[in-house]
This record gives structure tokens, sequence and C-alpha cells, in this order.
């Protein structure tokens, strides 16, 4: 019987496991989506929305949590810092899971992408302006509002 026993195995051992997933938890914070399997991105859903409700708090506890469960100082950075405030007021619900209809070619694994709902705003640029002065003249605005 598998009372109390949640988790997908995904053919791996514990540790192996653990490793992919915490892998993949890194690589959504640092480019906002991810292609994988079907199993791995609910599986990496639930790490991330967990790691996501813990930075929320925003205290020194939380961070020293997330970075233990990370092992990656610059995701956990940017997960504080960028990630968790832009989920402040929602709930739960911090992914969302997209079936894309494609197989891999090596074993015809179906796949999808898994990204963040709220996506990072970037200043569009004006036409004939480079992004990087949109930016900054953002930054400028928003530094006089203060």
């Amino acid at each position: 019987m598998r009372h109390l026993n949640k988790g997908r195995k995904l053919g791996r051992d514990k540790d192996h496991r653990r490793a992919t997933l915490k892998a993949l938890a890194i690589a959504l914070i640092e480019h906002e989506a991810i292609t994988t399997t079907i199993p791995k991105a609910k599986e990496a859903r639930r790490t991330i929305e967990r790691l996501i409700t813990t930075a929320r708090q925003g205290t020194l506890a939380a961070r020293r949590r997330v970075a233990s469960r990370l092992g990656n100082e610059v995701a956990a950075k940017k997960l504080f810092e960028d990630v968790a405030p832009r989920f402040a007021q929602r709930p739960g619900g911090y992914t969302r899971l997209v079936k894309l209809g494609k197989y891999r070619i090596g074993d015809a694994s179906q796949l999808a992408r898994l990204e963040f709902v709220e996506k990072r705003e970037k200043p569009k640029a004006k036409k004939g302006e480079k992004a990087e002065t949109a930016e900054k003249k953002k930054k400028e605005a928003a530094a006089a509002k203060k």
C-alpha cells in the first residue's frame, strides 16, 4: 500500500530524484520557463511552489531554508528579490503547466512547458530606441516618484 507516499519516483533513486528536482527548480527560477516531460514538470511544480510560498515570508529563516533546498545562492537571491514579490498577493498557483503536443525524439515522451503565471515585465523600446535606454528611463522615472 502507498498510504502517505506522495510524489513520483521518475525512475530514479532518492538522491538522483532530489538532484533532478533541484536542477529543474533552479532552471525555472533563472529562465522563467522550462521544457521537460510531463511527470517531471508536475513534480517540479510541487517543489517550486513550496519554495515560492516560503520565499514570500521574506524572513531570514525563510532565506536559509530556501538556500538549503536550492543550493544555489544566485537562484535563491533572484527568488526572493524578483519572483516572490510578484506573487505577494496571490494565494497559490504560481506556475502554469502547458502540454506542448510535441514528443521527444529519443523515447517519444510527451513534452510540457512549465512557466510562471505572471511574467516579468520588460520595458518595451520605442522605435529606433535601444532596450537599455528604455530600461534606464523607467528606472529614472521610478526614482523620481520616490
